[in-house]
């Protein structure tokens, strides 16, 4: 897929999975009450069924370190990270999480919709995008598009291709072993 960045910030779902739709890549999308924290995901998908019960659900952290540098963490929604461990691996300095305006500002999303797929709005690049590596085990991943009152499946593939085509190669790292252990 070729570098396909959209002219102006793509702000809705609509707008998003027309977007992917006009690049030839598959998803399928999944209409649901606003879920706003990993629990509340969990306890909506517990009566979806197949094929919501496969693959990876993952959660997606915005953050921003001391020296203004921007990252997009994206792990499964179960993965143990540990925020003030994560500097070192990252050759970042200390992380914290963005703010709401600068969210909104740089991926055109709201808290609670954090997504990868809001790399789409960030042009030039200037967000890293950080993707951890068991959650690429899985061949179908699930996300908000733009939008936490939805969810999206993509296969790994084209998520890989989606955030290359928007100027984004991600680093893939396991992001819990980088961190290293606190028994030390």
């Amino acid at each position: 897929m070729p570098n396909a960045l959209p002219d102006a910030k793509i702000t809705t779902r609509e707008a998003f999975l027309a977007w992917l739709e006009g690049r030839g890549v598959a998803h399928e999308t999944r209409l649901h009450e606003p879920l706003h924290t990993v629990e509340e995901a969990q306890a909506a998908r517990a009566g979806w069924g197949a094929p919501w019960d496969r693959g990876g659900h993952c959660k997606n952290l915005f953050l921003k370190d001391k020296k203004g540098a921007l990252f997009l963490i994206v792990t499964l929604e179960d993965r143990p990270l540990k925020l003030n461990r994560l500097s070192k691996p990252l050759g970042s300095a200390r992380l914290s999480f963005a703010n709401a305006d600068l969210l909104w500002e740089v991926l055109g999303v709201r808290p609670g919709s954090v997504t990868p797929f809001a790399l789409v709005n960030d042009a030039p690049p200037s967000v890293t995008a950080v993707l951890d590596a068991p959650m690429l085990a899985h061949e179908r991943l699930h996300f908000h598009p733009l939008d936490n009152r939805a969810t999206t499946a993509i296969a790994r593939d084209d998520l890989l291709a989606v955030l290359r085509a928007t100027g984004h190669e991600p680093i893939i790292l396991d992001l819990v072993e980088a961190a290293g252990d606190d028994e030390a």
